[in-house]
């Protein structure tokens, strides 16, 4: 199937816009651009000659205390979709204490992240000064940017794949998650899986990394209630989604 450009968003900036000028990107960014064919002409780079997989050991260790604590409550990484979705339903319920490590992890990961690129914390900071976090070793906003680039590709790849697929389109997307229009309210309604399988290089449900879950279900009328109650350009539906409430316009960020 030949892939229309014009409803997907583009991987090379966080708002999903086509860029227009120079700017500054992370590595896979770049490797992904050639990758898809565009001329690639940097005009100036930071390199570092040192190199190795920074990450690994905190990731390795969140990642196996994270599936270990899942697999206590009921949620294991082997399950068919049928049962990965029962078993996804209500979870945190099962052990209310379990449930506290879970949200914990998911925390640590979203901190730690967010560390990487500490901005000022007041004690008496003006702007032009530096602050505290600029001394640290882990102050390393560089590879925060190569993690938030990889998974925004990696995701591109998910919708690509798709879309070439299925000839289906993203309505929505905002960061981590992807709003589809289908005709049921299960995912199983939207995944091509066939004889047990899913699509090769596609969405999946699991809790593995680079697998997806589901984040809920609204009907049309649903967002059409919102369009009109906010009637904004920049409305993301894929904000207020997961349980259909919507707190305050959506400003885009």
């Amino acid at each position: 199937m030949e892939l229309d450009g014009d409803p997907l968003p583009s991987p090379f900036a966080p708002k999903g816009e086509r860029p227009e000028d120079p700017a500054w990107y992370a590595t896979p960014t770049v490797a992904y651009a050639a990758e898809l064919g565009y001329e690639v002409l940097p005009l100036e780079a930071w390199v570092r000659y040192d190199n190795g997989r920074y990450l690994d050991g905190w990731y390795k260790r969140l990642r196996d205390d994270f599936l270990a604590t899942m697999a206590a409550l009921g949620v294991h990484t082997d399950m068919e979709p049928t049962d990965f979705l029962a078993a996804m339903d209500g979870y945190k319920h099962h052990d209310p204490d379990l449930a506290i490590v879970v949200s914990a992890v998911k925390a640590t990961v979203k901190g730690g992240l967010g560390k990487l690129r500490e901005r000022p914390r007041g004690e008496g900071w003006r702007p032009g000064e530096p602050w505290r976090a600029l001394s640290r070793p882990t102050w390393r906003p560089d590879i925060r940017a190569a993690v938030i680039s990889r998974t925004r590709i990696n995701l591109h790849r998910k919708i690509v794949k798709h879309a070439a697929f299925t000839g289906q389109y993203p309505v929505a997307v905002l960061s981590d998650c992807v709003v589809y229009a289908v005709a049921g309210p299960s995912p199983l309604d939207f995944l091509p899986y066939r004889y047990g399988k899913s699509l090769s290089g596609g969405f999946k449900l699991g809790i593995n990394p680079d697998l997806v879950k589901w984040e809920g279900t609204q009907s049309v009328l649903w967002g059409e209630e919102v369009r009109e109650r906010f009637n904004v350009p920049e409305l993301n539906l894929a904000r207020y989604i997961k349980d259909g409430t919507v707190t305050d316009a959506d400003n885009g960020e």
